[in-house]
């Protein structure tokens, strides 16, 4: 059982989940790195994997407040609204910034990874053989990630339902940025653009009273798209939660060098000074998805040119990242205090 929490804490929880949120839609962002250096990783994986079998039952036979204890329910609901809320709010903030002023989000990002290295690294004292193969594995996997070309898109439901497996990984594994992996899948633009669209402007016009959409065959088909990706996101997220509390019960050490390898290595997804490549068809055109906005392929990257004041604004806002992290940190030193 867990200790109760104070209203400070269920406000900080929900903030989490803001942050978790907003990380999670960042290609290059984990949020599942928010939940390490927030001090409630574990916490997450144990009550995820705590919806099984007997979850179902206790809700099934209409025990819900058994089923919402044995959850951890108030934790999971809290953390959840926080990252629906981001994805209306936070998010759209950050889109904004990204668009007018995207070297020093990176930066800031970038810096926040920085600090988390450090954080999860200064009270590791396990380094041995084992752990430091491990850690090295990570590194290895996560530099590895950074450089991997695209793929085309592919909307096989088989395929789907594996691209939501997979990428909800970026919320369990600190590190693993989901929707940089839906980038590399080839299906960024078609589930976490034109299939929340699809969703959106359905439920804008069942509110008018509209349902028209029925006879939309490709809208229709772009719904079935996102109740798959989700069916496998659901899926993942349980089973990934399940592998993972086995893997931090029997081999906490090993798994913490992984993901401090594994982190290291995926500096260079949020490495700041990069140029965007975009899609563009056989004229060169830069394409554009269903919300007109340039649909990315990958990332050039270069060394900053530090003439430029432009580039001192990006490494103040490194340390900024990096004083996040640090007061994170400050207030999980606190609470357990």
């Amino acid at each position: 059982m867990y200790e109760p929490r104070t209203f400070l804490d269920k406000l900080f929880l929900v903030i989490k989940g803001l942050a978790m949120g907003a990380a999670n839609k960042v290609p290059g962002v984990s949020g599942g790195i928010v939940a390490f250096v927030g001090g409630f990783y574990e916490e997450f994986i144990y009550s995820l994997q705590k919806i099984n079998i007997k979850a179902f039952k206790l809700l099934f036979n209409g025990r819900f407040k058994s089923f919402y204890r044995y959850v951890n329910g108030q934790f999971l609901a809290l953390l959840i609204f926080g990252m629906l809320v981001s994805y209306f709010s936070v998010s759209k903030i950050l889109d904004y910034f990204l668009e007018r002023k995207e070297l020093f989000v990176w930066s800031a990002f970038f810096g926040m990874i920085l600090g988390s290295i450090y954080f999860i690294s200064k009270d590791f004292k396990h380094w041995n053989r084992k752990t430091l193969t491990a850690g090295i594995l990570g590194l290895i996997v996560g530099i590895s990630i950074s450089f991997l070309s695209p793929a085309k898109e592919n909307d096989n439901l088989l395929f789907i339902f594996l691209c939501g497996m997979i990428s909800v990984s970026g919320m369990t594994l600190p590190g693993l940025s989901g929707s940089f992996i839906l980038i590399l899948l080839g299906n960024y633009v078609l589930l976490l653009v034109d299939s929340v669209n699809a969703l959106y402007d359905s439920m804008s016009e069942v509110i008018r009273g509209d349902f028209s959409f029925i006879k939309n065959e490709e809208r229709l088909d772009t719904l079935k798209i996102l109740a798959v990706f989700t069916a496998g996101s659901a899926t993942g997220l349980v089973t990934l939660s399940h592998i993972l509390t086995y893997v931090l019960k029997h081999y906490k050490h090993i798994t913490t060098a992984v993901i401090i390898g594994f982190i290291t290595g995926s500096l260079g997804v949020v490495w700041p000074w990069k140029r965007t490549i975009f899609k563009t068809n056989e004229l060169g055109q830069i394409l554009l998805d269903s919300n007109g906005k340039e649909i990315i392929l990958n990332y050039q990257r270069y060394f900053p040119d530090f003439s430029n004041s432009e580039t001192w604004w990006a490494i103040f806002f490194v340390i900024v990242g990096i004083f996040i992290l640090l007061g994170l940190e400050w207030y999980g030193n606190n609470r357990k205090k």
